[in-house]
């Protein structure tokens, strides 16, 4: 959104090693004189395991080890390797990662597959490339793949020029969101022209490629989404609107694609491989009504009817799947709203919703501009709709049969804003994710704070936490 919005993250490169068990399959030694080669550390005959580990977000990803090497070792020799390797990714509490300061970032989980596996010297190059791992065939190991960790694709990607193929086609990603294995990361930009992610799971950071626009852009309002494996930045250069976009699959940034009505400030969501975005201002200023829908698998933008009314500065959301626009600011005298509208993917019609937008705390003040404040803080896990109050410093619920929000707990108590701005309130898988922190004299702390509301009232959980003099721009969270 605005430049002075902010959402503030911390930095761990130490994984999780909660392991509910694991599946192990053995690469069996590839005759040499056949034109194939193991994959080898520098010893002849050692094992290389790669740690595959099982996801606690509800995403059902199950621990694989994917061990190649001597085929001749015993089993207890395999055996005994394993268990020291498991030693390996023993790590510390969650208390610990998210205390700990100055650790080293985790740059290599962030590189797409071709370049990990370009650091592995291809070693894999010449391995068997029909079968994947041949024991158990092509079909059984894409289905290992689906269920194992996405944090740990790029490993698996060095193994051969078919495990290479496989994951940077995208079809792993396609058979997973099939599945209904879906991992989520949040991706946040503290710097201008720097991204980083989070993985809440591993509680780890990763590094994005710089981007490289022009001074314009890097100065105007930016919105950001994440859909399918792809995460877009949309700002202004000099007279028009431009979209930056990340592919995961290639880990690089590219620019050129157009909205069919360009815009910024606009209310939008993301459900697998498709987004919606509506309202917004075009590059005149103008208030739209119009709305798009951005497939991200075709890279093609479709028009969709236009809501009743025009709004900027609005929040979206799917819930019991259809697209939600919620308050923002309209009118002949840019007022707030408080109704939302309601998609309908079906039927391609909106509904207007009143008094769906959870209460602005400075909606009757007229000293204060209303473009002042962070559009609604609004959230969905689960099909159910939660706020953040960042005002009185509340979680509320949209109780959908009466049509009105309920405070159902408090947010983190360090959880500081300005009008709302500086504070994430993110979907995160089953779970909801506070991004901020305090700050004193252009310094502070960013603080990530995460609660499940299956399990209870809200009680926040610090997934991490880090000194930091920067504020974050945008945050989106990619679910893939």
């Amino acid at each position: 959104m605005l430049e002075d919005r902010t959402c503030l993250v911390q930095r761990d490169c130490r994984t999780e090693s909660n392991w509910a068990g694991c599946m192990s399959y053995h690469i069996d030694r590839i005759d040499a004189q056949n034109g194939k080669r193991p994959l080898e550390n520098d010893e002849e005959g050692e094992n290389v395991q790669c740690k595959l580990q099982k996801q606690s977000d509800g995403s059902d990803l199950e621990g694989v080890v994917f061990s190649v090497g001597n085929s001749s070792a015993s089993a207890d020799e395999q055996a005994d390797n394993q268990g020291r390797a498991g030693e390996n990714f023993d790590s510390a509490s969650a208390d610990e990662q998210a205390d700990n300061q100055g650790h080293a970032e985790d740059d290599s989980a962030a590189a797409p597959p071709d370049e990990q596996a370009g650091n592995q010297h291809q070693a894999g190059d010449n391995g068997d490339i029909s079968t994947l791992i041949p024991a158990i065939g092509r079909d059984n190991s894409v289905s290992s793949l689906i269920r194992a960790s996405r944090s740990d694709y790029g490993t698996v990607a060095s193994l051969n020029s078919e495990f290479r193929s496989l994951v940077r086609s995208g079809e792993l990603y396609r058979l997973r969101r099939q599945m209904g294995v879906v991992e989520h990361w949040v991706y946040f930009s503290c710097q201008l022209l720097e991204w980083e992610v989070f993985d809440p799971t591993r509680r780890r950071w990763m590094h994005l490629p710089t981007m490289n626009p022009n001074e314009c852009f890097v100065f105007s309002d930016k919105e950001s989404l994440a859909v399918g494996t792809e995460l877009l930045v949309f700002g202004k250069e000099v007279l028009a609107h431009v979209i930056y976009r990340y592919s995961l699959l290639t880990n690089t940034w590219t620019s050129g694609m157009q909205m069919n009505a360009p815009r910024c400030l606009f209310g939008s969501a993301s459900r697998g491989e498709i987004a919606i975005l509506a309202g917004g201002c075009d590059s005149r200023g103008k208030i739209l009504n119009s709305a798009e829908l951005y497939n991200s698998e075709q890279g093609t933008w479709r028009t969709l009817a236009s809501m009743n009314q025009p709004r900027k500065m609005c929040s979206g959301v799917f819930m019991d799947g259809k697209f939600y626009v919620i308050g923002g600011v309209g009118g002949a005298e840019s007022k707030l709203m408080t109704c939302a509208e309601e998609y309908d993917l079906t039927t391609g019609k909106w509904t207007e919703i009143p008094n769906m937008s959870p209460v602005r705390p400075n909606a009757t003040r007229n000293d204060i501009p209303v473009t002042s404040e962070a559009p609604p803080l609004v959230a969905v896990v689960n099909n159910q709709l939660y706020a953040a109050d960042y005002a009185a410093m509340e979680v509320r619920k949209y109780d959908k049969q009466n049509k009105v929000w309920v405070s159902i707990g408090r947010l983190p108590e360090r959880a500081a804003s300005m009008n709302g701005w500086g504070l994430a309130f993110r979907a995160c898988g089953n779970r909801l994710i506070v991004v901020g922190g305090p700050r004193v004299m252009g310094e502070g702390y960013i603080e990530v704070n995460s609660w499940v509301p299956s399990e209870g009232p809200p009680e926040w959980t610090l997934l991490g936490r880090k000194r930091s003099g920067s504020f974050v721009y945008n945050c989106a969270v990619m679910g893939c």
